[in-house]
């Protein structure tokens, strides 16, 4: 890393530096998490999208936005280098190519892959972690970005203990080397079972016996002080100890512990222990706490991704005072769901965690509150939010947990969520990536019906984007791969999902969408289909529908990775209403979610044209041209259904912004 140019460091303290010389910081918080989530989501985002991330009020405060981009101008410009890139009124961009960021250069190392590194490689990888994301930031603007910030830090930590034990786990001829590379392993990862038996093993094979019991007997203390399972880690120990260590010259600490033979795993598994109702003691109990648990149970079950288990064993242990993080464990469940529920008056608080099982950390929690007498909507409202965060945050962490492994040890559990953080990238490369980890999937499990519901949707992007010229081939292979899914498992919401999306490339709009209603009915909570059906309906069926439906979907996914497509498709339906101010309005939202594709850029360009935002139009189609010289809108409509007034309207539009040719 040379001294000269811009160095930007945001894991750990924030620094900028400048040809070697320290950037005094502005004191604002929220220009130190405009830089991090400008440098981290690295595409433009719309002016709008940066006010709701940054201030909870309820006027736009474009203003304090201004000010906060002239405070990071300062912070990043060099002379004529302009690294702070603004698009007229709708959108910002920070261009940072030129120069180093930690927190890139971590990313893109990692998902390289880290057996292939040298361990000095390693070594300077793992110098760049200096703490967690904005350490010591604690930001007060929207609960957005709070929850961009958490997943931020979560996923670093991630990778900070993917690095640490990929070194531990190198053999080295400086045993002093080597036992500080598990120490701090150890110490990022303390409840981290295979961190403990390789500090165990290496401690037999340097025949230091003493040493390895009172680390063992620590361990036990410190699991038993944080009300964990020790156990497996106890059956381990009793078998390595009966093993008679070979005498070592040099510390090898890839020697294989015992371990138990890998579980084949068909889908994640939690269980929802019932949640408890705050009352004053004089005061009646209601049941409103059970009937929550109970729909909780019903509604994840329905969504066939998860492994739930059943309402009696969970109350089971509930009656018998066992905690949530103990009945996880007994349960040999990876996550465990908790909640605390409270009234007062008419107003009703829930508070819901959701952790895995292994080290008790907690990957989401929420308070949930509505006012209103306890009517059935007001608590089906709560129900939903909760099933579908469960159900997106346990994704989100089988996609992270899958990314830091090497693609030849997945599991067909694991390949398939490999699959699917590629399928959301909507590039070319990335598309390839996804069906080869859904076939690997399906050849690891050949009856995976959501690996064929995820391939069918690789098929899908490959039309919808034209990323390869088989047309035909490509819309065959989509119908193909669904019905392989529905006929393994006619229940899954997801399988009918893929068969809607494939039968809609055929142009059986009527079919598709009957799919797609049995996908929602399957399951009221699965957001895809929902939105799918607002997709629909935004070019030729019932735009009022379309808006309904990509509400709902919203509302049931608020993180959703196709968020900026359930945006783009409330525009279009806005385009279809005659409402084109809030057509543009909703398609610049769009642009500025992760991984919006080129469509959604030229959906943004003919919404701003529409409503003689000329300039900003032309802005986005010369960024579409950019990377796809020969994109118009012959393209764009071609990968549609329009009906004949919206398609004509649309092609006027490109006219007036020379889209058209």
């Amino acid at each position: 890393m040379s001294a000269r140019g811009l160095q930007v460091r945001l894991v750990g303290p924030v620094g900028v530096v400048r040809d070697g010389v320290p950037v005094a910081l502005p004191r604002s918080r929220k220009v130190l998490a405009l830089l991090a989530f400008l440098a981290l989501e690295a595409s433009p985002q719309s002016r709008s999208r940066l006010c709701d991330l940054l201030w909870d009020v309820p006027n736009d405060p474009r203003g304090e936005l201004r000010w906060c981009l002239s405070k990071l101008r300062a912070l990043v410009d060099d002379g004529d280098r302009r690294r702070v890139v603004a698009s007229g009124n709708a959108l910002v961009a920070l261009d940072l190519s030129d120069a180093f960021v930690d927190a890139i250069e971590i990313e893109r190392v990692v998902k390289g892959g880290l057996p292939d590194l040298t361990s000095e490689r390693l070594t300077e990888i793992g110098d760049l972690f200096r703490g967690d994301v904005l350490e010591g930031v604690e930001l007060d603007g929207s609960h957005e970005l709070t929850a961009w910030l958490s997943a931020r830090r979560q996923r670093y930590r991630a990778m900070r203990v993917a690095v640490v034990s990929e070194l531990a786990l190198r053999p080295s001829v400086e045993p002093d080397l080597a036992w500080s590379r598990l120490d701090a392993w150890l110490q990022l990862a303390p409840f981290e079972r295979r961190a403990h038996e390789v500090m165990l093993s290496a401690l037999l094979g340097a025949e230091r016996l003493r040493d390895a019991e009172q680390h063992m007997a620590r361990t036990v203390l410190a699991f038993e002080h944080e009300g964990l399972d020790w156990s497996s880690l106890r059956t381990w120990w009793h078998a390595a100890r009966i093993k008679t260590p070979a005498p070592a010259t040099a510390l090898d600490v890839r020697e294989p512990p015992p371990k138990a033979a890998p579980r084949t795993r068909r889908r994640a598994s939690v269980a929802v222990m019932p949640f408890v109702e705050a009352a004053p003691a004089a005061a009646p109990r209601s049941h409103l706490a059970h009937g929550l648990t109970d729909d909780i149970i019903t509604r994840l079950a329905k969504l066939r991704a998860l492994f739930v288990i059943a309402r009696g064993t969970v109350y089971a242990l509930g009656d018998r005072g066992i905690d949530a993080q103990e009945a996880g464990r007994i349960l040999d469940v990876e996550y465990v769901t908790s909640g605390r529920v409270r009234r007062q008056g008419n107003r009703v608080s829930v508070i819901v965690e959701l952790a895995e099982t292994t080290d008790a950390r907690i990957i989401w929690t929420d308070e949930l509150v509505a006012d209103g007498e306890g009517t059935f909507g007001v608590l089906d409202a709560i129900v939903d939010r909760i099933v579908a965060a469960i159900a997106e945050e346990i994704e989100t962490a089988e996609c992270n947990r899958a990314i830091l492994k090497p693609p030849s040890s997945l599991d067909a559990w694991e390949a398939y969520h490999r699959g699917l953080w590629h399928m959301y990238k909507f590039t070319g490369v990335d598309n390839r990536d996804a069906a080869r980890f859904f076939r690997s999937a399906l050849e690891l499990d050949p009856t995976f019906a959501r690996a064929y519901a995820g391939l069918s949707f690789t098929h899908f992007q490959n039309v919808f984007l034209e990323l390869t010229p088989d047309r035909d081939r490509q819309m065959a292979l989509a119908f193909e791969t669904a019905t392989e899914s529905v006929a393994t498992d006619d229940r899954d919401p997801a399988a009918h999902w893929a068969m809607g999306r494939a039968l809609w490339l055929r142009g059986a709009n009527g079919e598709s969408i009957s799919e797609l209603q049995r996908s929602i009915e399957l399951s009221p909570n699965f957001a895809l289909g929902h939105y799918t059906v607002g997709f629909i309906e935004a070019q030729s069926g019932d735009p009022r529908a379309a808006i309904e439906a990509s509400n709902t979907s919203r509302k049931l996914s608020p993180f959703d990775p196709l968020q900026f497509a359930m945006l783009g498709s409330r525009a279009l339906a806005h385009v279809r209403l005659g409402e084109l101010e809030e057509a543009a309005d909703w398609a610049l939202k769009a642009i500025g979610r992760p991984n919006a594709h080129v469509h959604i850029v030229a959906i943004a360009a003919s919404t701003l044209a529409l409503t003689n935002r000329l300039d900003e139009a032309r802005t986005l189609v010369a960024r579409i041209r950019e990377d796809i010289p020969t994109y118009d809108v012959e393209r764009f409509l071609r990968s549609f259904r329009f009906d004949r007034e919206t398609e004509a309207l649309l092609r006027r539009s490109a006219r007036t912004i020379g889209f058209d040719a």
